[in-house]
């Protein structure tokens, strides 16, 4: 009935198709949905089937992504695009496990579109299930520990409508995220209150409870922005398995502390030996070091303009750089510096 009342009216409730089901929850997963709704009408009209998707180059994919953040998400939908395009004949898996096996799709995924696409009774488990059955239950049990998904999966699927499972895992999320929020919960005007055990204990705010965070990593980026006599840029793929990998970047520095002056950034035992000889001009761009967080790493960036006597190759000019699909950091840094 609440759910019935109060259901938010978005484009991915609107079909059962798989594809945009999928696609609606790899794009929302760890990103808000004002700020994923535009990303998934943009996907939509470049990617309207999944023949698209799949036949797109992965550098399309990653710059209609940019902004967006986790990047592995991106590669993942493009490549389980390209899978079930290439060897399911573009048919959508149709059920449970055999949509767990899918690249970039774990069991809340897999649930979410199992239930709304298929009616098959999986329950969805997400920050917005833990918080409302943990208040409601009074579950201690941290939802960042290794025990908690299974725990929370089966109280759920205890809770579930066999009959309707897609409407009752919406409706689950739904009532979290618009009534039983992290913050402020309306808790005296909740259906479900008389029977809350965090409300009448009167700790509704302990829950859900979590271990302690993470520590957060702090690294320091020197990108070197470099320059030829025809006003060229040299820029490159960042290969690797860390962060943003195949995004382009400018050349990179990595180093233990702030570099603060042409000198010491000469100095670093990376900072290649042709520069040394062909540099005429060498500045620090931005004044103060730029912080960039992550999830669980705090990025101190610092831009140097470097130009060079020489003509060199494989670069690119502005134009070409603006098209590719480069860290948020670098596309600030591109629009008010080009």
């Amino acid at each position: 009935m609440w759910y019935a009342e109060n259901k938010r009216s978005f484009l991915w409730r609107e079909s059962r198709d798989p594809y945009k089901v999928w696609l609606s929850e790899i794009i929302l997963q760890q990103t808000r949905t004002a700020q994923g709704l535009p990303y998934y009408q943009r996907f939509l009209e470049s990617f309207p089937t999944i023949k698209s998707l799949a036949l797109a180059n992965e550098d399309e994919v990653l710059k209609l992504w940019q902004g967006l953040g986790y990047y592995s998400r991106a590669r993942n939908l493009h490549h389980t695009a390209q899978y079930i395009y290439h060897e399911l004949g573009g048919n959508f898996p149709d059920t449970f496990h055999s949509l767990l096996k899918l690249k970039g799709v774990g069991d809340y995924t897999a649930s979410a579109i199992a239930s709304i696409c298929f009616d098959i009774p999986e329950a969805v488990v997400d920050g917005n299930v833990y918080r409302f059955l943990s208040r409601y239950f009074g579950i201690l049990t941290p939802i960042n520990s290794s025990a908690a998904h299974k725990e929370f999966k089966l109280k759920a699927m205890q809770l579930m409508d066999k009959d309707d499972p897609g409407t009752f895992n919406q409706a689950l999320m739904e009532f979290g995220s618009l009534h039983c929020t992290p913050k402020n919960p309306k808790c005296f005007d909740c259906p479900f209150s008389e029977n809350c055990s965090a409300f009448n204990q009167g700790k509704i705010l302990e829950f859900p409870v979590k271990t302690s965070i993470l520590k957060i990593t702090k690294r320091y980026f020197n990108y070197l922005v470099v320059s030829d006599v025809q006003g060229k840029y040299l820029f490159e793929k960042r290969s690797g398995k860390g962060i943003w990998q195949n995004l382009h970047q400018f050349p990179l520095i990595e180093s233990t502390k702030t570099l603060k002056s042409e000198k010491t950034l000469s100095a670093h035992p990376n900072y290649p030996e042709e520069f040394k000889l062909k540099t005429t001009k060498i500045k620090l761009w931005n004044v103060q070091p730029i912080v960039h967080k992550l999830s669980h790493q705090k990025l101190i960036v610092n831009f140097w303009l470097i130009e060079l006597n020489e003509k060199k190759v494989n670069t690119l000019t502005k134009e070409s750089i603006k098209k590719l699909a480069v860290p948020v950091v670098i596309q600030n840094f591109i629009e008010e510096f080009f």
